[in-house]
């Protein structure tokens, strides 16, 4: 039995060792374990609040770029209005016949975007009576809603192209 002894007192130290080892591994990766569910755990929370704060964040900021953009294009098109005049020129037209001379108030108009014409002259013809007001009838025969102005009223062709 002494060879026997021997032998337990030689495996008992090493089998103790290797069994300690494996508790100290078993242990120790339930710890990771644990740590890495808590990691996990505050991971998680932090990202649905980043992701709550992002959705907030991101329809406020569509919201935002929407309403920008509504002002640009309404900016643009004030900008492009203000650019609009419209010219004007009228004269009278006197037909004469054996019977009867017929007076008619010629008006024409013209649209431009800053020194370019965007129509052609469009001519208005309106039989006048003696007396009647002439510069009324211009005003009131306009087409156009904006502005005019008279080519008489107009700075020379020169200053126009420039």
């Amino acid at each position: 039995m002494n060879r026997m002894e021997a032998l337990i007192w030689i495996l008992l130290p090493g089998f103790t060792a290797v069994a300690s080892g494996l508790l100290a591994w078993f242990i120790m990766q339930s710890r990771m374990e644990v740590a890495l569910a808590l990691q996990r755990e505050r991971m998680a929370e932090t990202k649905g609040a980043l992701d709550a704060e992002k959705s907030a964040l991101g329809a406020s900021l569509d919201t935002a770029l929407r309403a920008a953009e509504a002002v640009a294009k309404q900016e643009a098109l004030e900008h492009f209005m203000d650019e609009l005049r419209v010219e004007q020129r009228h004269y009278t037209r006197e037909n004469r016949t054996l019977t009867k001379n017929r007076k008619t108030l010629v008006l024409q108009e013209r649209m431009y975007f800053r020194n370019i014409p965007l129509s052609d002259w469009v001519e208005h013809e309106v039989t006048v009576d003696e007396g009647a007001d002439v510069k009324r009838l211009v005003q009131d025969m306009t087409i156009f809603d904006k502005g005019v102005v008279s080519i008489a009223d107009a700075a020379p062709t020169k200053q126009l192209l420039a």
